[in-house]
């Protein structure tokens, strides 16, 4: 079993807040990780996938809240009875002050997410998302890219680890659910295949209340959405492309990102970038394994041959940013920069002190002086804001670069694996 970093974190939560809430893909380990904790902390464990609990809760929410006594409890896959916040609500309501973690919930999709659903539980619940597995994960190191880019001096040794661009290909074909790290490939796709349509499916129709064709439509959707990771998401397109409502595949779009499917990256339109920018959301796959599958991606030349490859790699650095973030010291926004003239940033972070780094992500192993293009457009715009610019690359150096009073870093993407 693969330590969870940000165990620790959630544990802090529950001595903090009276309900948690833990969002985050199936099968990304949520249940082995709440179920641990239930185990460590003397919490009762209830998953709502088991049909009597969950008829139980449906028919009678308060009943079933108040079955609990005084004893707090873990509620797994909690999205499927959404009728229990309001008795949630008035039982934490009448906790006393001291009275904290009585209520862990976990969920494949993100209910709390509408304004309606956030302001059932203002000040009680502490949210937190459990993705994959990320690479530090994998190879059982401690080390953080947040608290990494938060230095104000970044410091690499000058030549790091060489990573073939056959590993890094292998890294994105592999994905991050734990239960596929040990699996052949045959075995992958049976299992993909299964997760399709034995979980996504069925979720999606628990979300949304589906109905009609639901089916057809988004088994076309979900594999385009695979194709169109790392770049910018239009909607119109997409309908136009598969023959579909636009306003049916932005409404399918949102709910895959309720359930952790795909992630939006809105752009950074903040001062005098607002008025040169684009105002386009970027799409990237949450798990680049499943896109890799949905792909027909199965080997690392393939990958490498095809036009997947620099899309895919951009979100496997994009999501290896919000997997560390749940450990990190502090948190970041991510945006993306893209203006009317095709000059671009992949990542836009956003400290708290409303610092930038500004990260391109580059399948080369060498760095050249247009690479820069976006960054320098991007200093432009804002100016001092602009802590540095970080442009990520397959080479083995630590570089540093200067652009007026500007600095920049090519860093190389074998850092993950420190």
């Amino acid at each position: 079993m693969y330590a969870r970093y940000s165990e620790r974190l959630l544990k802090e939560l529950l001595q903090e807040f009276r309900i948690l809430y833990l969002a985050g893909p199936r099968q990304a380990g949520k249940t082995t990780l709440a179920r641990k904790i239930a185990q460590d902390l003397g919490m009762q464990y209830i998953s709502l996938d088991e049909r009597t609990a969950l008829s139980s809760a449906q028919t009678d929410p308060h009943g079933f809240i108040e079955s609990f006594s005084e004893k707090s409890v873990v509620l797994d896959e909690f999205q499927y009875a959404p009728e229990l916040i309001a008795a949630i609500k008035l039982n934490s309501d009448l906790l006393l002050p001291h009275e904290k973690g009585r209520f862990f919930l976990t969920g494949s999709a993100d209910i709390f997410s509408s304004a309606k659903t956030q302001e059932a539980l203002p000040g009680h619940m502490a949210r937190a998302e459990l993705y994959p597995l990320s690479v530090t994960e994998k190879v059982g190191t401690g080390f953080n890219i947040i608290d990494f880019l938060l230095a104000d001096n970044l410091s690499l040794s000058d030549q790091l680890p060489l990573l073939s661009r056959e590993q890094l290909a292998q890294s994105l074909i592999d994905g991050g659910y734990p239960e596929l790290q040990d699996k052949k490939p045959r075995s992958r796709q049976i299992w993909f295949q299964s997760y399709l349509q034995g979980r996504l499916f069925k979720d999606f129709e628990t979300v949304y209340s589906a109905k009609g064709d639901y089916h057809t439509k988004l088994g076309a959707l979900i594999p385009y959405l695979a194709g169109l990771s790392g770049n910018l998401l239009k909607y119109a397109s997409i309908a136009n492309d598969l023959a579909q409502n636009d306003k049916v595949v932005k409404s399918y779009i949102e709910v895959l990102e309720w359930m952790f499917i795909v992630k939006r990256i809105y752009p950074y339109v903040k001062n005098r970038a607002k008025r040169q920018a684009i105002e386009m959301p970027k799409l990237h796959m949450v798990d680049t394994g499943l896109a890799c599958h949905l792909l027909g991606i199965k080997k690392k030349q393939q990958l490498l041959n095809s036009s997947f490859y620099g899309g895919l790699l951009e979100s496997f650095v994009v999501m290896e940013l919000f997997k560390q973030m749940a450990w990190a010291e502090e948190s970041m926004q991510v945006y993306h920069f893209r203006d009317k003239r095709k000059n671009e940033v992949d990542i836009v972070l956003e400290q708290n002190d409303g610092r930038l780094i500004g990260v391109e992500v580059k399948a080369s192993n060498t760095i050249r002086e247009h690479d820069f293009k976006g960054l320098n457009k991007l200093g432009e715009l804002v100016g001092d804001q602009l802590k540095y610019g970080i442009i990520f690359y397959t080479g083995s150096r630590f570089l540093p670069f200067a652009r007026g009073n500007r600095s920049y870093f090519a860093v190389p993407l074998s850092l993950f694996w420190l």
